[in-house]
């Protein structure tokens, strides 16, 4: 299975991410899953990558050009797809994966989650996002998305599209 984590390039978080990132990249590249993620050297994407890499695993990094230009690209990167920008980018992690995880992040993760599901609400694909909810990272996103869902401005039930796990045992049983 081909595994899309979305996550934060920020370096300044809570160190506590670090090391749940990392045991996901491990459990993912053991169990002969496929990273893909957005490929830059820092923060929780550079760890994801590094964790998979470490213990014999396989990523794909699809790094628009301006990072390339940058010099930010990951070295746990086997498979590297450039993308011109961030539509592409986001498009071609749909065509790439199976399921999606999010881990903390910020308005770039924000924006990859939704696109994912909105393209998942009007028949695109069947794929499934999974909030990777550590330290309740993402209870005010289920919060929204609850008062979304209240107001009758989600058709359907967002939970169709959108799972969250607080573990990685949580999300071995979504996957």
């Amino acid at each position: 299975m081909k595994i899309c984590v979305f996550c934060s390039a920020n370096q300044q978080i809570d160190p506590d991410f670090f090391g749940l990132t990392e045991e996901l990249g491990r459990w993912a590249a053991e169990n002969g899953h496929t990273i893909v993620f957005g490929g830059v050297n820092q923060g929780l994407m550079e760890c994801v990558g590094k964790a998979a890499k470490q213990v014999g695993g396989r990523t794909i990094g699809i790094i628009p050009m301006i990072v390339e230009k940058s010099g930010r690209t990951s070295d746990y990167v086997d498979i590297e797809i450039p993308c011109d920008n961030l539509s592409d980018r986001k498009q071609l992690m749909m065509d790439q994966s199976d399921v999606f995880i999010a881990l903390p992040g910020g308005l770039g993760t924000l924006d990859e989650i939704l696109t994912v599901v909105a393209s998942a609400t009007i028949g695109y694909h069947s794929k499934t996002v999974i909030l990777y909810n550590m330290k309740g990272f993402w209870d005010s996103l289920v919060s929204l998305l609850d008062d979304l869902q209240a107001k009758g401005m989600v058709r359907g039930e967002w939970r169709q599209y959108i799972k969250t796990a607080d573990s990685i045992e949580g999300i071995k049983t979504l996957i």
